[in-house]
């Protein structure tokens, strides 16, 4: 599906997907989502937009704060190779700026409002998913010539292995990767233009998926253990999204119109794709698997308005088109002009982001809702109230669909810059109409830290448990199948084996950086109740996931 990917120095984790709210990690992704895959060096933000130096001692290009840009505040941390100010704005640099802001001071979100590319993947910013680091360096030399020009190139690939040598349905390994390419596009920049250019960016982003996800080998439809969903059909290039962004007021005011995700923008956590598995890749499960709310990759046409009265809190909107078929855009995404586009989903989220003590010990606090006003099949009743797939006769329409969401992280210990070196804990719910959503609820707790204690401080490893409870709706159509003998049907959460109840998955990860704009995630997943079930015994899946920003 989608992938996203954790990016930035400490820690660094290039590989992660699901997700264009993109913090510093998917796919998706998001989807991508999600360990999320793609990075890509950008510069955003009008007059808090930074220069690149390249007096680096360490091997990485570091950014340093333009003319009238705010300075840290007093008691802020420092990096030991703090940004220095370019002696000549007009050279060209490879801009390196840390996803995760790790090379910069920490400036408390209430002294500025980062740009585009300037902070963390998620509201209030909205960055690049794929990380800054770029295994390859400055290309040569093309990377600063493109970057002067305003034009911002990215280019990962992420491979998943996984294999159940315990239970499910068979054993089996597989591959799930996808590749994925994104551009930039700074409008002032390329061409030199006036005031009304600041702040207008082009973003694109096209990936190329492969291989198949384990779950469906091992009897689970309704979960996916791997990010990547894998091959999406002849498809050498999948739209994913291709929209116009302007910000106004110190970014203060910040909108998007295009094709785009809901799903990246709304619903969707910082940290959620450093985990493999894609319920927590992206925006969270079941909304992600409602039509009105899908992510990574699935675009939808549609706009986003951001304002933040304050520089912690903002309100968010989004109206998008509802595609009434499997895949918005058609399986390659960029058949815009899909047939029966008529309804709409509303999105709306608030959110806090505070930073409490000294050390800056960012949170992020957010709730939402969407509804969609399309009309949708009652899992369970015909016209007269009785199970369809009995009857034979058209099931009940329901009328609108809704979804709703609240999700915590919160830093307790800060070992260094950025707003994701140190120990957090996260909290999500998740809720979607059971009527028309196979699954109902699901909630998930995840901790995690870096490798800071065994001086890895690039590194990051972590711990989630789910639980997804399927709704009475989806229950009661498939003991009516069994009942008299007649298949399960296909729902949003695919075709069951049984009579489902409800999920519960443990996963543990690591992410290693080898080296900047390199990294490998062993991960293990333990999934009680393949899809809901007790048809399939219980299944162990190791995984290994590979991530290079090229």
């Amino acid at each position: 599906m989608k992938s996203f990917s954790f990016r930035g120095a400490s820690p660094n984790l290039d590989g992660l997907r699901r997700s264009r709210a993109a913090s510093v990690l998917p796919p998706r992704l998001r989807t991508t989502t999600c360990a999320t895959l793609f990075a890509l060096a950008c510069i955003g933000g009008g007059e808090q937009a930074q220069a690149a130096t390249p007096e680096a001692d360490d091997g990485v290009v570091h950014l340093a704060p333009a003319p009238g840009a705010p300075q840290a505040a007093k008691g802020t941390h420092i990096n030991k190779t703090s940004p220095r100010r370019s002696s000549d704005p007009d050279d060209a640099y490879v801009s390196e700026p840390a996803m995760l802001d790790e090379e910069q001071p920490i400036e408390p979100l209430y002294h500025a409002i980062p740009g585009f590319l300037e902070s963390p993947y998620g509201p209030p910013s909205f960055g690049s998913p794929y990380g800054t680091h770029h295994l390859l360096g400055d290309w040569g030399g093309i990377q600063p010539w493109l970057q002067k020009r305003g034009l911002y190139l990215a280019i990962n690939d992420y491979e998943s292995l996984s294999g159940n040598p315990i239970g499910g349905k068979t054993h089996a390994v597989t591959d799930a990767g996808q590749t994925g390419v994104t551009l930039d596009v700074d409008w002032h920049k390329l061409l030199d233009g006036g005031d009304w250019s600041k702040n207008l960016w082009l973003h694109m982003l096209a990936v190329n998926g492969h291989g198949r996800n384990l779950s469906g080998l091992i009897g689970d439809h309704a979960n996916q253990v791997q990010q990547i969903y894998g091959a999406r059909g002849n498809v050498v290039a999948h739209l994913v999204w291709m929209y116009f962004e302007k910000s106004w007021l110190d970014n203060r005011i910040d909108w998007s119109v295009g094709v785009m995700p809901p799903g990246t923008f709304f619903n969707n956590s910082p940290w959620g794709c450093a985990f493999m598995n894609v319920w927590m890749c992206g925006n969270t499960t079941p909304t992600k698997y409602v039509a009105g709310g899908r992510d990574w990759p699935s675009g939808n046409i549609g706009t986003v308005l951001r304002v933040m009265p304050r520089r912690d809190f903002y309100i968010m909107g989004g109206l998008f088109a509802v595609s009434p078929h499997s895949y918005n855009g058609g399986i390659s995404g960029w058949a815009l002009a899909q047939d029966g586009l008529g309804k709409l989903s509303t999105h709306l989220e608030f959110g806090w982001i505070p930073e409490f003590g000294p050390n800056h010990l960012i949170g992020h606090y957010k709730v939402g809702a969407l509804y969609d006003n399309s009309k949708y099949n009652d899992l369970y009743s015909d016209i007269h109230g009785h199970p369809w797939v009995v009857t034979g006769l058209p099931a009940r329409k329901q009328s609108g669909q809704t979804s709703m969401w609240a999700m915590v992280d919160q830093m307790f210990i800060r070992h260094g810059e950025g707003p994701m070196n140190g120990l957090m804990l996260g909290l999500q719910y998740s809720y979607a109409s059971g009527q028309t959503s196979a699954m109902k609820q699901r909630f998930a707790v995840s901790i995690l830290d870096t490798g800071y204690y065994w001086n890895r401080p690039h590194d990051m490893f972590g711990f989630t448990f789910q639980w997804a409870d399927f709704s009475k709706s989806a229950i009661r159509q498939q003991r009516a199948s069994l009942a008299y003998d007649l298949p399960f049907q296909s729902t949003n959460f695919g075709v069951p084996y049984g009579v489902q109840s409800h999920e519960n998955i443990y996963e543990f990860f690591y992410t290693a950086q080898i080296v900047p704009g390199l990294s490998i995630q062993p991960d293990f997943q333990y999934i009680n109740r393949l899809g809901g079930t007790k048809i399939f015994k219980d299944a162990a899946v190791f995984s290994m996931a590979f991530s290079a920003t090229l």
